[in-house]
């Protein structure tokens, strides 16, 4: 067996050796690996920094939107407050804040992308405003409105939810 000067090559099989004049045209293994990493492992790793970002912001308030509290507790009412559990009407409403809280009114522009019933719907009624504050909740006779009609419609599903007065109106709500 004759050796022969140069590299030898091996793949698919098959090893032979290759002249000096051959080597000039191989990459070199930093030059693939470079290649590899532009081509395949670069775009992967952008994509997965991106979408971690994306979805962290799913989860964190929008800048300058202040994260409601969790229970509210509504005063002013002559039968009592309202526990109003806001953590759990935002998971029955798929946190859909559109459900409870409407757009605002060209008479009374929003001050921040969700405000509370109260900082409009007050009493007795602000100028330039229609409804006043127990009429965003329900009307004069508790039997339609935001609350009363939902609370209607979940128990109508079968589910349990507060339909009369003493049941949300409580004196020790303060």
């Amino acid at each position: 067996m004759q050796e022969k000067e140069g590299a030898f090559v091996a793949g698919r099989g098959q090893t032979r050796v290759l002249a000096d004049s051959d080597l000039a045209s191989i990459e070199p293994l930093e030059v693939i690996m470079k290649r590899r990493l532009y081509k395949h492992i670069l775009p992967l790793a952008t994509t997965a920094v991106c979408g971690s970002l994306l979805g962290l912001g799913l989860h964190f308030p929008v800048y300058g939107q202040v994260k409601p509290r969790d229970t509210v507790i509504l005063k002013g009412a002559p039968m009592g407050g309202v526990k109003f559990e806001h953590k759990l009407h935002v998971e029955r409403a798929a946190s859909k804040c559109e459900t409870c809280h409407h757009p605002s009114k060209p008479e009374k522009p929003a001050k921040a992308a969700q405000q509370t019933c109260t900082d409009c719907h007050t009493k007795p009624v602000q100028a330039g405003m229609k409804t006043a504050l127990q009429a965003a909740f329900h009307n004069s006779t508790a039997q339609s409105g935001t609350c009363i009609d939902c609370h209607k419609q979940e128990n109508a599903k079968g589910k349990k939810a507060p339909s009369r007065c003493a049941d949300c109106h409580k004196k020790d709500n303060v």
